[in-house]
């Protein structure tokens, strides 16, 4: 199979492609190329995968000025040219595509070129790209029930979120090993992405000794935070051995933080979705303000099921202490989190979202013959 992927700019869109391919690589052979944006988050996301990627003009057009809307335009006309191009010289088999402005081209070009067209909604409400994409889709992926609502039903199977494949596995007891956790003490886990999230790093900086008082603090501060957040705790006296700072976590170590932390302080990014009932982890959940809806209906999905807390992101300073104290002080209402998050979860999401493009491939050689 020749596979294309396409969609995301964060790490949430980006995961499930790499999950679904490996799920695909366990089947057969798969050739992938990844069609992205030029110069994206993506791009670097794919080349630490170690898969081929091919750039493409994009840009956003949502929620911009009108002049900068129709420079963007021309963009997405010219990235959809040059994956019409792309396509010509070899068509793929299939379009795996997670949404995101970039992956618009890309998918009316696998469309004008007939090739079949598996859309995955990470998130549980569709932005202006999935919507689009879901009229040209063959099949439409999606994390939960509660997101069949805004596309059309008949194309719409529940898969769950495919979480990233090197989290297989992982045991929470090595996992505190690895990262010099003790067992039998509390963890608090917080992270805000690749690049961080510069409130939730503040908050927790300012508050941090109260917090070391609660628990073991493993802190992921994203790189764009990591320099002022090391220079400030290198000159105060949290550097013992209940702090444990991190600019970035990558694959299997960032598995093994999920697996061994007992609470997270996070955005509530699509994976999310995936990654906190997988490992079955209670959050309290900061949606990003910035973010359209997407954050703010991910947390209250999660909290609606007792799986999470949701705190705003303009209260965080004021309300994470007392929120991360009565969390971690109450080990039912914890344990029941745990619970009630890891029913949430779905392990054979990648296997069935590479189930439809093997479907997929041989629909096409039947129509071929």
């Amino acid at each position: 199979m020749f596979l294309w992927i396409a969609g995301g700019g964060t790490g949430g869109h980006v995961y499930p492609g790499l999950a679904v391919l490996q799920a695909l690589q366990g089947r057969g052979p798969v050739e992938v190329l990844y069609v992205g944006g030029r110069g994206s988050v993506e791009e670097r996301l794919v080349a630490q995968a170690g898969l081929p990627f091919a750039g493409i003009p994009a840009g956003g057009v949502h929620g911009l000025a009108p002049w900068r809307a129709a420079v963007n335009l021309i963009k997405l006309a010219r990235g959809f040219l040059e994956a019409l191009r792309l396509g010509r010289r070899r068509r793929p088999d299939a379009l795996f595509v997670t949404g995101g402005y970039a992956s618009v081209p890309v998918a009316l070009a696998a469309w004008a070129l007939r090739v079949p067209i598996l859309l995955y909604l990470p998130d549980i409400e569709p932005g202006l790209a999935v919507r689009f994409i879901a009229r040209l889709a063959t099949r439409i992926g999606v994390t939960v029930e509660d997101s069949r609502a805004f596309l059309p039903a008949h194309k719409v199977v529940v898969t769950g979120y495919p979480v990233r494949p090197e989290f297989a596995g992982i045991d929470r007891a090595a996992a505190r090993q690895a990262l010099g956790l003790p067992e039998g003490e509390l963890v608090l886990l917080v992270f805000g992405g690749s690049t961080g999230a510069r409130s939730i790093n503040q908050a927790v900086v300012e508050n941090l000794e109260a917090l070391l008082e609660a628990a073991h603090v493993l802190h992921v501060t994203g790189e764009r935070d990591w320099p002022w957040v090391e220079s400030g705790i290198r000159s105060a006296r949290f550097t013992g051995r209940r702090y444990h700072p991190y600019p970035y976590l990558h694959g299997a170590a960032m598995g093994q933080a999920l697996a061994a932390a007992d609470l997270a302080v996070c955005r509530a990014g699509a994976s999310t979705l995936g990654e906190l009932p997988y490992f079955g982890l209670p959050a309290v959940l900061v949606p990003y303000p910035y973010a359209w809806r997407y954050q703010r209906v991910n947390a209250q999905w999660l909290a609606s099921r007792g799986a999470a807390v949701v705190l705003e992101d303009a209260r965080l300073k004021e309300d994470l202490v007392p929120t991360v104290r009565s969390l971690l002080g109450d080990p039912a209402r914890l344990a029941e989190m745990r619970a009630r998050a890891a029913a949430l979860a779905h392990p054979d999401a990648a296997e069935r979202l590479a189930a439809m493009l093997v479907e997929f491939q041989k629909d096409d050689a039947k129509g071929a013959a």
